[in-house]
């Protein structure tokens, strides 16, 4: 455990700045959405949900309706329910308050990041929640900045909106161990074609991938 944070900052720290991009793409396009300075990086704060708070400020900026962005919202973080199941086994032994400080944690990356961690080394909450607070102020403080400088910067001219992806997959690929995860990585790469050849660019693919994949891959665990 004593190399918990030393370990937790080298891994961490390339996903951060990764983060960190994609921030300045939320930021920006808050901005964009006449968002002020103060609600993007509250908004941030409080929520923690890159994919969400995307969606969120794309849908506003639309005109669509509070209801119609909860639910989004709602819909695409369910994903978040599964890491939450999955973690409270290696987590079962730790204990309070640090076990609901980790509830902090439940999104992509620092889940990802601790299974890997947990599978090779066992339960450790210090690496955990540690990689939560980095990607947390890299999340919240590229957010700032991004509403910040507006649009003097274009996220998609420097190819910051692909940063994300690509270090989520890098952390993505090591965790496909089996043929479940397998399955679900292919469903998902298939219902995404198939969404966007009927409705390109739409603002929902992303929540249908995140519904219907997942369970490709309990049902293939499960043997059904």
């Amino acid at each position: 455990m004593r190399n918990s944070l030393k370990d937790a900052i080298a891994d961490g720290l390339p996903i951060a700045l990764a983060i960190a991009s994609y921030g300045l793409s939320y930021g920006v396009l808050a901005h964009q959405a006449d968002f002020t300075i103060l609600t993007a990086t509250v908004m941030s704060i409080l929520i923690f949900a890159g994919s969400v708070q995307l969606v969120a400020v794309a849908m506003y900026a639309t005109g669509a309706t509070i209801p119609a962005i909860l639910l989004a919202a709602f819909l695409l973080n369910l994903r978040d329910f599964l890491y939450g199941m999955d973690l409270a086994r290696d987590l079962k032994k730790v204990k309070q308050p640090w076990r609901f400080f980790s509830l902090f944690g439940i999104s992509d990356e620092p889940y990802l990041l601790a299974k890997a961690r947990f599978n090779k080394h066992g339960t450790d909450i210090r690496y955990f929640l540690t990689t939560t607070l980095f990607f947390y102020a890299a999340w919240v403080s590229s957010s700032f900045i991004g509403v910040w400088i507006g649009d003097q910067i274009d996220p998609i001219r420097f190819g910051l909106d692909l940063a994300f992806p690509a270090a989520f997959t890098a952390l993505l690929l090591p965790a496909l161990t089996h043929k479940a995860a397998w399955l679900t990585v292919g469903a998902a790469c298939i219902i995404t074609m198939i969404a966007e050849w009927i409705a390109p660019n739409n603002g929902f693919t992303i929540i249908l991938v995140g519904l219907l994949a997942p369970l490709v891959g309990i049902y293939t665990q499960k043997g059904v």
